[in-house]
């Protein structure tokens, strides 16, 4: 994806740091996600991937540095930039339509506007079929698209995504990764991922951030830098070098912990 890294950052994390009971998790974190730009983060388990997301999305406030997105100070503002979890939360006593249109309705438009709008999204992307059908009639990965929309409608410029694609089976991942590019790449939008999968973030990112060391800051930044994002991709060369850089920076993070 082509990127204009010499304009201003669309979403800055500055020198944030954060403590819980007297233990600091993160410090001096500096992080910058440009617009149209899908950029990962990856650490060990309790790194603190999941405090900054929390951070981001303004349900905490860091006890020092700020985050800024379109030129203004958003920090402890939450209702600004959408985070999408691991679970899809969708509500199950509503349908797909009006999961879809809960973030409008969220933001006071009239219900039947914003189940218009819901309803126009889901044919866009073939998934006008599900709109009056419930969450447990569908599948995992599909319950997974719903949810992706609900994010986009909720934030169109800046999504946050905690591992979205983890609990599904390795064929519907590869489905829906084509998928979510897909819909990047109509939309534009930028995109902050947490994953615990090192091929999941080299093929889908332009940018990844590993966060290491006690209390975790940023201990590498490697741009991927490729054209074409297909399967022949993952088998390249030059896949298994990115692959080998990351895992580099990854090991002996000097506390044992594991990945």
């Amino acid at each position: 994806m082509n990127l204009s890294q010499n304009s201003e950052p669309i979403l800055e994390a500055k020198d944030i740091g954060f403590a819980y009971d007297k233990r600091e998790i993160i410090t001096g974190v500096n992080l910058k996600l440009y617009k149209n730009e899908l950029v990962s983060l990856l650490g060990v388990s309790g790194s603190g991937k999941s405090t900054l997301f929390n951070i981001i999305a303004g349900l905490l406030k860091p006890d020092t540095g700020k985050i800024v997105y379109d030129r203004e100070d958003i920090t402890g503002k939450s209702g600004i930039i959408s985070y999408s979890f691991q679970k899809d939360l969708l509500l199950p006593y509503l349908k797909i339509e009006e999961n879809v249109a809960l973030p409008l309705l969220i933001k006071k438009e009239k219900k039947s506007t914003a189940i218009k709008k819901a309803q126009e999204m889901l044919k866009e992307f073939k998934l006008d079929a599900y709109a009056n059908k419930y969450p447990r009639e569908l599948s995992g990965g599909m319950r997974q698209r719903i949810a992706l929309l609900r994010t986009y409608l909720f934030s169109k410029d800046v999504s946050l995504l905690d591992e979205p694609f983890s609990a599904l089976d390795a064929i519907t991942k590869d489905e829906m990764h084509e998928w979510y590019m897909n819909m990047r790449r109509r939309y534009n939008t930028s995109t902050i991922f947490i994953t615990h999968d090192v091929d999941e973030a080299i093929l889908l990112s332009d940018r990844i951030y590993i966060l290491g060391n006690t209390p975790s800051t940023i201990k590498a930044e490697l741009k991927i830098e490729v054209n074409n994002r297909n399967n022949d991709f993952k088998l390249s060369e030059s896949f298994l070098e990115y692959k080998k850089e990351v895992l580099r920076n990854l090991e002996n993070d000097g506390d044992g912990k594991k990945f």
